[in-house]
């Protein structure tokens, strides 16, 4: 986790110090977060101080020895009452991890996720099998913060890369995130809209691989999604329709219409679902259609080939 580094800028107002060190704030975040019966309030606590201080990683031991700045302490201060009202982590520090990647994330996006790294991480070795001397072209459908389009930009080499979503909000924490990647961000282009429909026509049977991780959740599973994700995750990124695959339903369904022959469909999905899409691709032609699983050993997307 990579901080804000908030402590660490030589502004004017860093001038003025506590005379605490971070190691006291760090105990203080670690007893509030205990207290309100948090899973993992050590890491959480050393997140919010990393991200507060500037100091992270391997700096962190140095930095907690160092007297805190009020600047610092008023983030923390803020990081920690967000937490305790049950924002999720990730937001309240506003970046997080994602493969190689820290990512700019908040309110507009879904956090990421360590079953999309999976998902992003299949997507790059369906990329890697492909023998076509042919510069790859890749789409990441329903981008979110760009997550899965960034890491594959960022890791593979002579790609050019599309990312779309629906959600405006959500292309402007994507383009922030896409700026923060340096040269890599020169074969990244972003276009907004529904699905294929945002996409130009000169893309047709061009790409060589097609990537998205849809909302894919049911209206009555909404109710009864944990409260973290439920209240504070947009909606729009989250919900399909009555049984969740809606989504996906039409991914498959038009995706033939733009991969190139021998070209990869990638989609994550709940484990429940693996079933019918695998059936539905094979019913639309897709070759080797394979059900891949998660860290946790579930289910949890389906890859196949268009021929």
């Amino acid at each position: 986790m990579i901080g804000l580094d908030e402590g660490n800028d030589k502004s004017p107002d860093d001038t003025n110090s506590h005379s605490t060190p971070w190691s006291t704030f760090l105990s203080e975040a670690i007893q509030r977060f205990r207290s309100a019966g948090f899973e993992n309030p050590e890491n959480e606590a050393r997140w919010i101080v990393e991200t507060a201080s500037g100091y992270s990683g391997a700096s962190l031991p140095y930095g907690l020895e160092q007297q805190a700045t009020e600047r610092g302490v008023a983030h923390f201060d803020g990081m920690v009452e967000r937490r305790l009202n049950h924002e999720p982590l990730q937001y309240v520090c506003g970046a997080w991890g994602f493969r190689t990647l820290d990512l700019m994330v908040d309110h507009r996006v879904l956090i990421p996720r360590p079953e999309t790294e999976i998902v992003a991480g299949i997507a790059l070795g369906e990329l890697e099998r492909n023998s076509s001397k042919e510069k790859k072209i890749v789409v990441d459908l329903g981008t979110g913060s760009g997550a899965i389009g960034l890491a594959i930009a960022t890791e593979m080499e002579d790609v050019d890369v599309v990312l779309t979503d629906i959600s405006s909000d959500a292309l402007q924490v994507a383009r922030a995130n896409l700026a923060g990647l340096g040269a890599h961000g020169t074969s990244v282009t972003i276009y907004q809209g529904s699905w294929f429909a945002a996409l130009p026509k000169k893309y047709r049977k061009s790409f060589s691989l097609i990537v998205s991780n849809p909302p894919y959740i049911s209206i009555n599973e909404m109710k009864s999604l944990p409260p973290n994700v439920r209240d504070w995750e947009p909606r729009l990124a989250l919900a399909s329709g009555e049984n969740g695959t809606e989504y996906l339903e039409i991914i498959v369904d038009e995706a033939e219409e733009w991969l190139k022959h021998s070209g990869s469909l990638v989609l994550e999905m709940a484990p429940h679902h693996v079933d019918a899409i695998s059936e539905r691709m094979l019913g639309r032609g897709y070759s080797d259609v394979q059900i891949f699983q998660d860290l946790s050993g579930r289910n949890r997307g389906v890859v196949g080939k268009w021929n």
